[in-house]
């Protein structure tokens, strides 16, 4: 049985329990609690003849020259002939509340044309967010995901050496100001919008609670207001919001991935009473030249003589087969392996039925 099959029976024997309750913090965002995302430009130094070439990336040039001047060498640009040298981006993300003094982590892509960044060391670069403030700087050794072997008439690549990354490589220097313990109130922000989820959540914060706390603001927010826990602290109130557990309400959906022949369904899918039928048509196109040529010593020329074979043949197929109404997900899969078809087949045939009107769920084509 192919990987897919796999994939979808899986699918409908976990369809047949009940959805289990899950985290409000898990399927929620507290407005505010959230990271801001950084950026450096900097260099890494130290690589084995692997970085930038200064004719096709001067702005390593550049940037050597500024750092040899900044630490009191006094170069030419005649003198940086170097290709153990790369400029890189950092990138990174500063968690929310984090604390001057605290390390995150980093990663770290070529701009130039360098080849690698095994064994490279990142050189100190502060890293900005989206308001032009410095709040980190960003040093220490590469871990590279993948490795580069060249010779002189081949070349082998194995994963990405031009991208790396530096586990706690960059420390805070700068606190974004927020006071969390001033809030009137905060919203809960769905990553998937519902309004029955919403509702749940909703439920289930007041009736923790017993009064009215919270309520729905729209499919994707629930606001929870605090005046009337009098003083508390919504540090501890949102550590006990985030905890509560809620099942969530999911939409029908088929996602299909044409390139990967990937079919998933939701145990929610339901099919309206159709019948199928699928057949193939397979065209068959060969070339077998001859090639005929005068005998030896003899005058003339050899001549290919063009000839081609064509073969149409249609498959029997097993008629058609009838999917009941309102159908499961188990039911369906059953019904659809009837037809003895192969992925490629079985999306068409999910796009058919989804086009004739009978397929109950938003179709997602990737």
């Amino acid at each position: 049985m192919s990987r897919w099959l796999v994939l979808l029976l899986a699918l409908c024997i976990a369809g047949s329990v009940a959805a289990a309750p899950v985290r409000i913090k898990d399927m929620a965002d507290f407005d505010g609690v959230r990271g801001n995302d950084l950026v450096g430009y900097g260099l890494v130094v130290g690589l084995d003849g692997t970085g930038d070439s200064f004719r096709n990336a001067p702005f390593t040039e550049e940037m050597l020259a500024g750092l040899l001047e900044r630490l009191g060498v006094n170069v030419t640009d005649d003198a940086l002939r170097s290709k153990n040298v790369a400029a890189v981006v950092v990138t990174g993300v500063l968690p929310a509340f984090a604390r001057s003094g605290s390390r995150i982590d980093v990663g770290v892509s070529t701009i130039g044309d360098a080849s690698s960044l095994l064994g490279g060391t990142l050189v100190m670069t502060p890293m900005k967010a989206a308001d032009g403030n410095i709040y980190a700087v960003a040093q220490g050794s590469i871990i590279a995901g993948g490795v580069a072997v060249e010779g002189e008439a081949a070349r082998v690549v194995e994963g990405v050496p031009t991208g790396g990354a530096i586990p706690s490589g960059a420390r805070v220097e700068r606190e974004v100001d927020f006071d969390f313990s001033q809030i009137q109130n905060i919203r809960i922000a769905l990553r998937t919008p519902d309004f029955t989820t919403a509702t749940r959540i909703e439920d289930a914060i007041n009736r923790d609670f017993n009064r009215q706390l919270a309520v729905t603001q729209d499919s994707g927010t629930v606001v929870v207001e605090f005046q009337d826990l009098g003083e508390v602290n919504p540090a501890r109130v949102l550590g006990r919001i985030e905890n509560l557990t809620v099942q969530p309400e999911d939409r029908a959906k088929v996602v299909i991935d044409h390139k990967a022949g990937t079919i998933v369904m939701g145990e929610r899918v339901r099919i309206s009473r159709v019948a199928v039928s699928q057949g193939n048509l397979t065209l068959r196109v060969s070339e077998a030249p001859v090639v005929s040529q005068p005998n030896p010593f003899a005058e003339g020329e050899t001549v290919t003589v063009p000839r081609t074979f064509a073969e149409v043949r249609e498959e029997p197929g097993i008629g058609f087969a009838e999917i009941a109404d309102e159908t499961s997900l188990s039911d369906l899969i059953e019904g659809l392996n009837a037809l003895g078809v192969g992925p490629r087949d079985m999306i068409d045939i999910l796009k058919s039925i989804h086009a004739a009107g009978a397929l109950h769920a938003e179709l997602i084509i990737e």
